[in-house]
């Protein structure tokens, strides 16, 4: 690697042509790294808080409607 410091002179070469991206075979393709947090595997965390979000919604959301059921009963 060059000294970012100094210049070079001299002819000043185009930049060589890039391939096109031809997307690999299914066979030849990595699997995506897992989730790492602090060194331990985040995906089942994850998971986790997925399910206590969407039961927690669901709760809330229920309450809401009781108060609907009780507020339409005393018309």
């Amino acid at each position: 690697m060059a000294d970012p410091t100094t210049t070079e002179t001299g002819a000043v070469s185009a930049p060589a042509a890039v391939p096109a991206a031809v997307p690999a075979p299914a066979a030849v393709r990595a699997k995506p790294a897992k989730t790492i947090d602090a060194g331990k595997q985040a995906n089942r965390r994850i998971g986790v808080r997925l399910v206590i979000y969407t039961v927690a919604t669901h709760a809330f959301a229920g309450f809401i409607l009781l108060l609907f059921e009780l507020g339409n009963r005393n018309k």
